[in-house]
């Protein structure tokens, strides 16, 4: 995964943690950098689903509002009620979040995140962003779990795996993977991209690769234990009410090592979060809930974990806080 040295570092931790800039190269996607230089204060993109927009606010246009129009959009999105439109897909499909989750990314959520998530050139200046932020979280994690010890032997669960951009590194270094997700089809594009990255074209003087488990589940139903337990951008999809129980049970799982993103909550990331669900764009999204750090780190210092590592990975349409937590 090549990144312009423009993204150098790609993020930035607190507590004495640095990562190198020469960080090897893992699982696709690969992408074209963008030649613009990133905004440091990003609109948001993962479940407000900005890559529909059909023009998106650029971050020049963002940075330059004012405390007045401030103030003045916020007033225009009192009177908007997206959560009647949330409403609306629960009825559809008969449930609440978690069914319209699962609905969503089993049909047009599947095909829009898999070319995100893919390598294909068929995607518009807003994807290509989120791509590239998603590369740098996953790059990111591979650098925070390889930093202290080889993970050949290691136990991982990959709660909420997606296409298995973060499943298939691991796997490659060695690691015995168990990912998961609620959306079949994510389950079975992971499934197809294992088998073609790590039982075709494998070097004949190394050892094979163990394919990874995969397996269609929510949150909620994972059992077992690990060594490290990872959960990226899921979190988004449930509110913080859910997301300490969420977080406490992933914390259950693991042994040694719990590693989460999630949007972190600022006035201002909730504000750019109601724009972007003023334009839903052709297909529907899910709703995202944004999380304060501190309501992450309460929960887990509630079930005997303290935070060790964190920083902020951000691109013009992608955030997000990343956090490594330990056994307090």
């Amino acid at each position: 995964m090549a990144l312009s040295p423009t993204f150098s570092p790609p993020v930035c931790f607190k507590k004495n943690t640095t990562f190198s800039p020469n960080t090897p190269k893992f699982h696709k996607p690969t992408t074209k950098t963008p030649t613009q230089t990133l905004s440091a204060i990003p609109p948001i993109s993962t479940a407000a689903d900005l890559s529909a927009v059909a023009v998106p606010f650029d971050g020049t246009t963002l940075a330059v509002i004012g405390g007045g129009s401030v103030a003045a959009l916020a007033a225009v999105l009192s009177l908007t009620d997206p959560e009647r439109r949330r409403q609306l897909q629960a009825e559809e499909v008969g449930g609440g979040d978690k069914e319209v989750v699962k609905e969503y990314f089993n049909n047009s959520g599947f095909q829009r995140w898999k070319k995100i998530y893919g390598e294909t050139d068929d995607v518009n200046k807003v994807q290509l962003d989120i791509r590239l932020g998603h590369s740098k979280t996953v790059e990111n994690v591979m650098k925070m779990l390889t930093d202290e010890r080889s993970l050949e032997g290691v136990t991982v669960c990959d709660a909420g795996c997606g296409t298995g951009c973060l499943s298939i590194p691991l796997a490659k270094q060695g690691a015995i993977v168990t990912a998961s997700d609620i959306s079949a089809a994510m389950v079975a594009e992971a499934e197809k991209q294992a088998r073609e990255e790590l039982l075709s074209g494998k070097d004949d003087g190394l050892p094979a690769p163990v394919m990874p488990k995969f397996e269609v589940k929510d949150l909620e139903s994972l059992d077992g234990k690990y060594h490290t337990v990872v959960c990226l951008d899921v979190l988004i999809h449930y509110p913080q009410s859910k997301a300490d129980g969420m977080i406490a049970h992933l914390a259950s799982l693991a042994e040694k090592r719990l590693i989460l993103s999630f949007a972190p909550k600022t006035f201002y990331y909730d504000l750019l979060k109601r724009v972007g669900e003023l334009f839903p764009g052709p297909s529907k999204a899910t709703r995202a809930y944004l999380h304060a750090e501190a309501d992450v780190e309460r929960a887990l210092q509630k079930v005997g974990w303290r935070i060790r590592k964190r920083g902020l990975i951000t691109t013009q349409f992608y955030f997000a806080k990343l956090v490594e937590a330990v056994p307090a």
